[in-house]
């Protein structure tokens, strides 16, 4: 099995003069899930290169077994600094699709049209498509091919609006991803703040936060297993 795993390149918080990027255990529990299926993963990024890691992700609080192994494996970090630009990807190349978060994809991803158009192929093929914590920004402008919104009537989640408001950046991000979901008239639920949480539309996968992100590979998993 082929993973495409696409990664946000925009580092800047608004005008906080903070940095953002990927949330680093949204990338590497997940990575680290493909692999030991041995599964061949390939990383994209809208710029190519390395892609920003959100330094609040590399605090000693946030790490877990995925991210500490990720620190040790100078194969995986060589990879990640050389993501391919996104724009280069045959979307026809890959069996499944997968976002990590992190708030860096609001700005960038959420707009990008190589990505849009890649959303749109994997949902229309039936591949898997996974997205989360903030990584379901990216599905703001997709359609479906009857022209409505992609999560019209589907079961979604993404960073709640009530985890927004602890990390106290609701009046940062460019939108509110629980808003947007329920805008596009997807059918947005979420679990408790924090906690693994997952809905299941179809081919269509969605993580609530951080901690949701190796339970929405395992489900993709389960997918591409049948």
């Amino acid at each position: 099995m082929k993973i495409l795993m696409v990664l946000t390149s925009h580092d800047t918080l608004g005008d906080t003069g903070l940095k953002t990027g990927f949330w680093l255990e949204e990338f590497a529990s997940p990575y680290y899930a493909f692999k030991d299926q041995g599964f061949d993963v390939t990383l994209a990024s809208p710029k190519g290169g390395l892609p920003p890691l959100d330094p609040k992700s590399d605090v000693p609080d946030f790490q877990t077994p995925s991210t500490d192994r990720f620190a040790g494996d100078g194969e995986a970090q060589k990879i990640l600094a050389n993501t391919l630009c996104l724009a280069s990807v045959n979307p026809g190349d890959f069996d499944a699709v997968f976002y990590p978060g992190g708030h860096g994809p609001l700005w960038d991803l959420a707009e990008d049209r190589d990505s849009i158009s890649l959303i749109e192929r994997f949902f229309r093929e039936g591949k898997p498509l996974g997205l989360v914590c903030h990584a379901p920004g990216a599905l703001r402008h997709a359609k479906n091919p009857d022209g409505f919104p992609l999560v019209k009537g589907k079961r979604v989640t993404g960073f709640s609006n009530t985890e927004e408001a602890a990390v106290e950046l609701t009046d940062v991000v460019p939108f509110l991803l629980e808003d947007m979901l329920t805008a596009n008239q997807g059918l947005y639920s979420k679990g408790d703040d924090w906690g693994s949480y997952v809905a299941v539309d179809k081919n269509l996968l969605t993580g609530q936060n951080p901690g949701s992100s190796e339970a929405v590979a395992n489900e993709m998993i389960k997918l591409l297993s049948k």
